[in-house]
């Protein structure tokens, strides 16, 4: 396999790191463009990403701590989402923002995290540990879940109930997500995108943030069809089968960079 199909193949699940990392997908995105232009003149670089998925998550990590006084300078904010993500960046550090999202969202060991970050196993533990400390003090909110399947609906109620948030209801299908809805807002959806139905779990999305911005994890195990680069994608992603440890993380990293609460 050559190189550009090698970075071709992860930079979909580079991309959505990214956007996590940074709470927005304009700024992630720019982040990874910037590491493929400067890999195209070093080749030390471009040696670091051929070494497979760990390289190239390294040679980003590399490239973010080098440039990590950038964030100052970024561009206005597209969104009240991207506004509300920018404007919490500083409450908690880089590096345990990095620690915590490789150990989840992209499920590296907490040795392959070190490896990344350059730094011990044990540096890496504890820095998860800070993040979710920081991320934990986050107001409980409410939350909808949009999911098909009910031994999922019923594990993620569980999971949600657990870390002390509402559940605002759950749905099957569109049609019912916005009967759920009704005249209330949730503070957080989870949602998947094949619906009992035949309908989309995306259009059903679409339906609530018409009404009002709402952070959103979407939990699929399509996430292909998400990763394209053809249309405004999720911050929160998560391909099932999922771990619970990583919807834990999402559900935190969402509301710690969410600009919405529940109304009424």
């Amino acid at each position: 396999m050559s190189l550009g199909q090698q970075v071709a193949s992860q930079l979909p699940f580079l991309r959505r790191y990214a956007r996590a990392l940074t709470g927005s997908q304009t700024s992630g995105d720019a982040r990874v463009r910037a590491l493929l232009e400067t890999a195209l003149s070093d080749a030390s670089l471009r040696q670091t990403i051929s070494e497979g998925r760990i390289g190239l998550y390294r040679a980003f990590s590399s490239l973010w701590a080098a440039r990590s006084h950038e964030d100052a300078a970024s561009p206005a904010p597209a969104s009240e989402h991207e506004a509300g993500a920018q404007a919490r960046l500083a409450a908690i550090a880089s590096t345990a923002r990095q620690a915590l999202l490789l150990t989840t969202l992209e499920e590296f060991s907490a040795a392959q995290a070190a490896d990344i970050l350059g730094l011990s196993t044990e540096d890496v533990t504890a820095l998860v540990a800070q993040a979710v400390a920081e991320i934990e003090r986050e107001q409980a909110t409410s939350v909808l879940i949009i999911e098909d399947e009910p031994l999922i609906a019923m594990q993620l109620e569980h999971l949600v109930g657990g870390l002390g948030h509402m559940i605002f209801g759950t749905a099957a299908t569109r049609t019912q997500a916005l009967e759920v809805m009704g005249d209330k807002v949730p503070g957080l959806v989870l949602a998947d995108i094949q619906l009992a139905d035949g309908s989309s779990g995306l259009d059903a999305v679409d339906d609530i943030l018409a009404i009002a911005s709402v952070p959103v994890i979407f939990i699929t195990a399509y996430p292909e069809r998400l990763l394209t680069g053809d249309r405004p994608e999720p911050t929160y992603l998560v391909t099932k089968p999922f771990q619970e440890a990583t919807v834990r993380a999402a559900i935190s990293q969402a509301l710690f960079f969410g600009s919405s609460r529940p109304l009424g």
